[in-house]
């Protein structure tokens, strides 16, 4: 990475001495003003990358300089130095766009630190930058959108791991993008041109997931009318991934530990061993932890799928994100529909940005293609949105503190909460709901049956 620049500002000759010439020695490159003003005509005329300013200053003060300075280009990092310290600058300079800020008399490690800190935030965002354009240059990846820390994080630990043959853990809720960041390392990796070959395990019913990994000879069992090979044997040479292996059933779990160890796989009604060279990328949105003490999930099946683990973080703690996202799949559906939608009016965005997302990015767009659809003007209103202002009916039964009704009203108002999330998570999947639940998947018709729920 290029030297890092710094444009220090303070009007205190003695401080700006001091603080440039510690900087100096530490190999950054330095710019040095006396005044707001100064430091925007440096700053227009030289590339600076991070901008260390005093908050109390004769022209323009540290908060008018940070405004001008993310106006003319949002990408400068700013440190504002404050004598003051109150809660109220802090805040005022963080919503503005400051990176941070550090209080008088200044402690050169601390600063050190800050500076530190930014230089790592600056490599990372280059670094994503090169792995989209990447994405971009080898297939249509659009879907990646993202403004936020967190998801750079994960997208430069994408990059990384895409270079080796590393066995990647990928966890996180329902709809937060798990398939695509697969997809990524897939594409970033020597295996690109290789097949890429995906397997949900909670679309399947328990008694077909075997078949799907490993394939079966004919007449190996009611329904094998001819043989078919497994996607083990798909993906050979390619990259395998593995969604929602936490459904997998313990007796298969040994099966795919021997597949992954010696790279071996054996079809249902064979004695043949087929080597298979795979790349495996394993998905969950399950607390793998948990199910090891519960003896439902091996523990050496774990270590194994556990050499890289990549956390998505669901979009409730990713807001940034939400109006590009939204912007993104407004366009993509006004097209798609033959629409001339413009945006959200502010009270829709205010309900958007407010909403918490349990099924992610997955249930924002779904909230955007129906809005999309159901809009009669130019912009989507807060009526196109599927959130009602009242509580649902349920809320006061399922408040364990109100007793305004029976026992039995409220265990039936429990279940179908219950039931009713986890087939949400499940994708309306009943032999994986049922396997969430601990119980048969009969058991589990049977009440949905009782429950009247459809």
């Amino acid at each position: 990475m290029k030297k890092i620049s710094i444009l220090v500002v303070d009007d205190e000759q003695a401080q700006l001495q001091s603080i440039s010439g510690f900087l100096s020695r530490r190999d950054y490159g330095i710019f040095t003003a006396e005044n707001g003003k100064e430091a925007f005509e440096i700053l227009k005329n030289n590339l600076v990358d991070i901008i260390l300013t005093d908050y109390r200053m004769p022209e323009w003060d540290g908060l008018q300089l940070l405004k001008n300075v993310k106006q003319f280009n949002p990408e400068i990092e700013v440190i504002v130095m404050t004598a003051f310290g109150s809660i109220e600058d802090a805040v005022t300079l963080l919503k503005e766009g400051a990176y941070d800020y550090i209080t008088k008399p200044i402690e050169l490690d601390e600063l050190e630190s800050i500076l530190s800190r930014v230089k790592e935030r600056k490599e990372l965002i280059r670094e994503n930058k090169i792995l989209k354009q990447q994405l971009a240059e080898k297939f249509e990846y659009d879907e990646i959108i993202t403004q936020s820390s967190k998801m750079e994080d994960i997208l430069n630990t994408s990059a990384r791991v895409a270079n080796s043959k590393a066995t990647c853990l990928i966890r996180g809720e329902s709809g937060t993008g798990k398939e695509l960041i697969a997809k990524a390392i897939h594409h970033l990796s020597p295996l690109k041109d290789k097949p890429f070959v995906v397997v949900n395990i909670a679309s399947l019913s328990e008694n077909l997931i075997e078949s799907e990994l490993f394939g079966h000879e004919k007449g190996s069992f009611t329904g094998a009318i001819t043989h078919r090979i497994g996607r083990f044997e798909e993906a050979d040479g390619g990259t395998l991934f593995i969604d929602e292996i936490g459904e997998i059933p313990p007796y298969i779990q040994v099966k795919l530990l021997r597949a992954i160890q010696f790279n071996e796989v054996q079809r249902i009604g064979s004695n043949k061993t087929l080597k298979v060279d795979v790349r495996i990328i394993a998905a969950t949105n399950r607390n793998l932890e948990e199910m090891i003490k519960q003896k439902i999930f091996r523990e050496d099946l774990y270590y194994r799928l556990n050499v890289v683990t990549i956390n998505l973080p669901p979009l409730r703690e990713r807001k940034e994100d939400i109006p590009k996202l939204i912007e993104t799949f407004t366009k993509k559906y006004a097209i798609k529909n033959g629409k001339d939608i413009l945006g959200l009016t502010k009270e829709a965005m205010d309900k958007m940005m407010k909403y918490d997302y349990p099924g992610n990015i997955r249930e924002l767009q779904n909230i955007i293609e129906r809005a999309v659809i159901l809009s009669r003007t130019e912009y989507i209103i807060e009526e196109d949105l599927p959130f009602k202002s009242e509580k649902r009916v349920s809320s006061d039964l399922l408040d364990p503190l109100l007793l305004e009704h029976n026992y039995k009203e409220k265990m039936k108002a429990f279940e179908k909460e219950m039931l009713v999330k986890v087939l949400e998570q499940t994708n309306g999947n009943k032999s994986a709901a049922a396997r969430l639940l601990g119980i048969t998947e009969r058991h589990l018709r049977s009440r949905l049956q009782i429950l009247n729920m459809k």
